[in-house]
């Protein structure tokens, strides 16, 4: 058996949950917050036999697609050097990180 941790834009999340549930794949889902943009995500927790890991991964390729977003970054604290006016910046959202581990033990309790 495999778990799944899969990383998701919060826009992709609730596409993704109803797909795996419509396949018949348990999902639990945690609201999670990404380090890099501070951004809102959800982590994912799915619990899969080895045969049928390559279905649960080309699910979540098919639903989280990358795409550009634009972001302002936060403001600095003021100093002697005046007023930081952030510029807006383009990056890439969306997509997926996903980390596969082995289970040793497994029990529906």
């Amino acid at each position: 058996m495999k778990l799944i941790f899969a990383i998701v834009h919060d826009d992709d999340a609730i596409e993704l949950v109803n797909t795996l549930t419509d396949e018949g794949f348990g999902v639990t889902k945690l609201a999670t917050t990404g380090g890099f943009l501070k951004a809102g995500n959800t982590t994912l927790l799915i619990g899969v036999e080895k045969e049928k890991l390559d279905d649960v991964m080309n699910i979540i390729q098919d639903v989280c697609k990358t795409r550009k977003g634009v972001i302002s970054p936060p403001s600095p604290v003021l100093g002697a050097t005046g007023v930081y006016i952030p510029t807006p910046v383009e990056v890439t959202i969306g997509g997926a990180t996903v980390f596969v581990v082995d289970v040793d033990r497994f029990e529906k309790i």
